[in-house]
């Protein structure tokens, strides 16, 4: 008895490394690697990859500290996430470093748990299946107007067998109902792109696979179908982790592929912050 109690504490406390970005050893404890990269040259490098926020969200989040050239602030933005580079030069790589350093802590201490990852290489869909793996997490997937781009991306990254169940493509309504378990009377009175659908595909997924963890994508992603009431872009993505699941209601801008991209990424970051939340719920509760 006393020994699964030990197990039980040791995977509690390796759950934990994920859950404090903001803190002074917010890269250990994230699991994101240390990459503060002081070169020879005199140049001090970082770099914040963040998921889960609007391009805007973030320029708007670090407007005070994009306005000076050494450190400066360089973002990119690609479908569902947006990367900073920080560079700061000095006399020598100590002082470079003492210049970087500050803004590092803001941007740490705004973002929090959006940064995946403090490094060059780490992709969205490593540190999920790292998240996954970590924990001791198995994953399915059920998607409809992403068609597979979820469950194609984490397959992508090596390793992913050790996390990976079983992922549907539930396009039609018929679908959704016979493979994971949707009412006809949830589809008749709210459609197939609404809340409860998307709560509904993830639920069933996860029961159906038995899987600890689902994400399930729902929407319209045009060109044509959209409505006054759901117009082309509006994607429903539910996520359940460990029996506890949550749906998020998404407004995408851009042509039908655009829209497809944006959405699998957004199923990502939702996916990656459901664990971070259930086993912060599940530690500090």
């Amino acid at each position: 008895m006393g020994k699964d109690k030990d197990k039980n504490k040791d995977k509690d406390e390796k759950s934990l490394k994920v859950l404090e970005p903001e803190t002074d050893n917010s890269d250990e404890e994230a699991g994101l690697s240390d990459n503060d990269d002081s070169r020879d040259d005199g140049k001090f490098v970082k770099y914040f990859k963040i998921c889960g926020m609007s391009e805007e969200d973030v320029k708007e989040k670090i407007g005070d500290l994009a306005g000076s050239n050494n450190p400066r602030l360089i973002t990119e933005t690609i479908p569902g996430e947006v990367h900073i580079t920080l560079e700061a030069v000095g006399d020598g790589s100590n002082s470079a470093k003492k210049l970087g350093k500050p803004v590092v802590k803001e941007i740490k201490g705004r973002f929090g748990l959006n940064i995946y990852a403090t490094d060059k290489d780490t992709t969205l869909e490593q540190s999920v299946v790292d998240l996954l793996r970590t924990n001791a997490l198995s994953l399915s997937t059920c998607e409809s107007c992403t068609g597979g781009l979820v469950a194609s991306s984490i397959i992508d990254v090596p390793g992913a067998s050790e996390v990976f169940r079983e992922g549907f493509v539930t396009y039609s309504n018929k679908t959704k109902r016979s493979r994971l378990g949707v009412k006809k009377s949830t589809l008749v009175k709210y459609g197939a792109v609404s809340e409860q659908t998307a709560k509904e595909m993830a639920k069933g997924c996860a029961a159906s696979t038995k899987a600890s963890v689902s994400v399930s994508t729902t929407g319209i992603a045009g060109p044509d179908g959209g409505s006054e009431d759901k117009p082309v872009g509006l994607v429903y993505i539910g996520c359940s982790v460990c029996g506890k699941t949550k749906v998020v209601k998404y407004n995408f801008k851009g042509d039908r592929r655009q829209i497809r991209c944006q959405a699998a990424s957004a199923a990502l970051a939702l996916l990656r912050m459901c664990i971070l939340e259930y086993y912060s719920e599940k530690n500090f509760s």
